[in-house]
């Protein structure tokens, strides 16, 4: 995912933390700010020392980037989510990630409404009317 599609000032968090809505699980809780001059949606990540050393925390980033960017074609693209991870999602593996934050994301109606074709890397999406 490239470095502009993040977001990085506190500035920008906070404005994501007081106008955007929330939504969680026991893994991850999202914020999300619609921005309608924003063409791409851009992700800021918070990942707290006590989820453990720095090798965990960096993995549990690298996964929500990743899920982020195979979700691509199925967010909302004038967003700025913010992903705060809770200490469970230290344990989980990148399969487990994904599928938590899709569920949040469903929940909180940021995913378009979509089916998917295929099960692999190189999945094509279906949009439903």
């Amino acid at each position: 995912m490239k470095k502009s599609r993040r977001v990085k000032s506190e500035h920008d968090f906070q404005k994501v933390f007081r106008r955007g809505k929330s939504f969680a699980n026991r893994q991850f809780v999202v914020y999300g700010l619609a921005k309608e001059e924003q063409e791409q949606f851009r992700i800021g990540l918070s990942v707290s020392k006590k989820l453990g050393n720095a090798v965990t925390r960096n993995q549990i980033k690298r996964y929500i980037r990743q899920s982020f960017h195979e979700l691509d074609f199925e967010l909302r693209q004038d967003m700025d989510y913010v992903i705060i991870a809770r200490k469970p999602a230290a344990t989980m593996n990148f399969e487990e990630v994904k599928k938590s934050l899709e569920h949040v994301l469903k929940i909180s109606k940021f995913l378009k409404r979509t089916t998917r074709v295929k099960q692999n890397k190189h999945d094509k999406i279906e949009k439903m009317n």
